[in-house]
């Protein structure tokens, strides 16, 4: 690792700590919507608007297609995904999410990515300066 200056180091350190806080969301949202955390990333890995197969799915989430059976078993359960035949080759299961799941979908989006009460404490020209921070910064290149 290269020498960092000790206050980017610091600040990291904060950023990430901030980040790491919010992980209790993850299990209050797949409370919500009566599923497993795994089964919420799952959800969070579905395109509504196109079937994909279970082996895209296991790749786009980076783990074993075996687990990703777990995954949608869960949610299947919760009437929130259905497991299809691809119509090109009916040997391939495709993962479609219902009515249900896309609303479910919605909920977890706004449950997990919705700014934090902390962000809502700065003042507005603060939140203002961070959103530019961030955007023109680090994720704007």
């Amino acid at each position: 690792m290269v020498d960092a200056d000790p206050l980017l180091v610091e600040t990291w350190q904060k950023l990430m700590g901030f980040v790491l806080e919010q992980r209790f969301r993850w299990a209050e949202v797949s409370a919500e919507l009566g599923i497993t955390q795994a089964g919420l990333r799952a959800l969070l890995a579905i395109d509504p608007g196109r079937p994909q197969s279970m082996r895209e799915l296991a790749t786009a989430m980076n783990c074993d297609p075996s687990y990703v059976t777990a995954m949608i078993d869960d949610l299947e359960r919760a009437g929130l995904a259905d497991r299809r035949p691809s119509p090109a080759d009916r040997r391939v299961k495709t993962v479609v999410l219902t009515p249900r799941g896309i609303t479910a979908l919605q909920t977890a989006r706004d449950g997990l990515l919705s700014p934090p009460a902390q962000l809502a404490q700065l003042p507005p020209a603060e939140q203002q300066q961070l959103a530019r921070l961030l955007q023109q910064g680090l994720f704007g290149r």
